[in-house]
């Protein structure tokens, strides 16, 4: 047994458990938590509500892994993985959601407060002293304005003021979204009653802050965090969709070890049968685990993809896996152990950009035709629209179901046929 080998983990690519829920249950802990890495979302959720482990196990999953569990399955149906979130969780994915590029998206913000307040007191009471004080200042000064306040008199304006509530007759509060009024008010209930240093905090920083200011602060905190979990800033995401010639591109036979966040493949989106899902599900080591992750998020960050939206992702990572699949093929000639040999040499960053690099060749020829001629007939004007675009897309109406939409590119046959295509063309 090679070194590489040994050192697998193991990832089984499939669309639900072959472990009844009591074999589930007689697992020892750490076992359970590595079979729930090899299920479907909906599995996750069934296994997990069925566990009288069940908060223990979801907080033993990567934030990025409950994340997109929890996209897929939807939050309202998976309120109780929510639920059982660690605050390290919930935070991620305050990270992930409740921002639109570098601007704070309120309405996102308050959905995620309503769904903590949901979950109970007791949830609120762990979670929202844990959360960055400068994401709770610009959440709450977007939510309600702040007068009086302690060792201060009172102004004769703010006396006048006709404040909405006070919890204390010494901060008055006027809330400024009357749909959002009672969830805020129940919020800061549950922290004047239980979290109150928090709560004074809150006040005096609602009162005293600038908008501007805490988005930026906030900003660069989240940026750093997400930076711990894999994902790069944007220069460095923009750098993954620079293309390799794949007539110069040799594949190296070992790389330096990738240390970081070891998240598995997101557990959809992988074409089954495919060489790149026959790797994985034979087992990886670490490192390409560590490095796919960093290329699924590097993707999802040069795409400036919003992480609510759920169909722009899936689209992201069919095209990671669709690039990697044709690069492997390319190399491999669709043999399995040649291919395992390269992906544990080669960075998975090199092979992304081969495979977008045979995919723009294909963007080169169709742009080349499009300026020579403009009679086309309709298929081949589809196909050549959907070549033409920055990350080039596959015409349905060339695939047996004759659909008239696009994919993205996920073999090397894909290329092959467009090729074919272009030189009939």
């Amino acid at each position: 047994m090679t070194d590489t080998q040994a050192n697998t983990t193991q990832l089984t690519i499939i669309k639900g458990g072959k472990l009844s829920e009591k074999e589930f249950l007689a697992l020892p802990f750490n076992e359970k938590v590595g079979y729930l890495k090899k299920l479907s979302p909906k599995a996750i959720l069934d296994m997990i509500t069925a566990d009288p482990e069940g908060r223990r196990l979801t907080c033993a999953l990567i934030p990025q892994e409950l994340f997109w569990t929890i996209k897929e399955i939807g939050e309202q149906d998976a309120m109780e993985l929510i639920d059982y979130a660690s605050p390290k969780q919930i935070a991620f994915f305050l990270d992930m959601e409740v921002w639109i590029k570098w601007n704070y998206s309120r309405e996102t913000g308050v959905e995620w407060l309503e769904r903590l307040l949901e979950c109970g007191e007791a949830k609120i009471v762990e979670t929202i002293p844990q959360l960055d004080l400068e994401l709770l200042l610009l959440m709450f000064r977007k939510e309600i304005e702040v007068g009086g306040g302690v060792g201060e008199l009172v102004t004769d304006e703010e006396r006048l003021t006709p404040w909405d509530h006070s919890f204390d007759n010494i901060y008055y509060i006027t809330f400024l979204h009357k749909e959002s009024s009672q969830l805020v008010a129940k919020l800061l209930d549950i922290l004047f009653r239980r979290a109150r240093n928090l709560y004074l905090g809150l006040m005096e920083g609602v009162k005293n802050e600038m908008d501007s200011e805490l988005e930026d602060q906030a900003f660069r905190s989240r940026s750093g965090r997400l930076a711990d979990l894999g994902f790069p800033e944007l220069d460095d995401a923009l750098a993954v969709y620079a293309p390799l010639d794949p007539a110069s591109f040799a594949p190296a036979h070992a790389k330096e070890p990738v240390y970081g966040v070891v998240a598995p493949p997101v557990p959809v989106h992988l074409v089954e049968g495919t060489l790149l899902e026959r790797i994985l599900s034979r087992g990886v080591s670490e490192t390409v685990l560590t490095e796919l992750n960093y290329l699924l998020n590097a993707a999802l960050v040069a795409e400036q993809v919003q992480f609510s939206d759920t169909g722009a992702m899936t689209t992201v990572f069919q095209r990671v896996y669709g690039y990697l699949n044709i690069a492997l093929e390319h190399l491999s000639g669709n043999d399995e152990a040649r291919a395992t040999v390269i992906v544990e040499g080669e960075y998975l960053k090199r092979l992304f950009q081969l495979g977008f690099g045979l995919v723009t060749r294909l963007r080169h020829e169709a742009k080349r035709l499009r300026r020579e001629r403009d009679d086309f007939s309709y298929a081949s004007g589809k196909v050549l629209e959907g070549l033409s675009t920055p990350r080039p897309r596959f015409y349905r109406g060339l695939d047996p179901d004759k659909a008239d939409a696009y994919r993205e590119f996920r073999i090397l046959d894909d290329v092959r046929v467009m090729d074919e295509f272009l030189k009939h063309i």
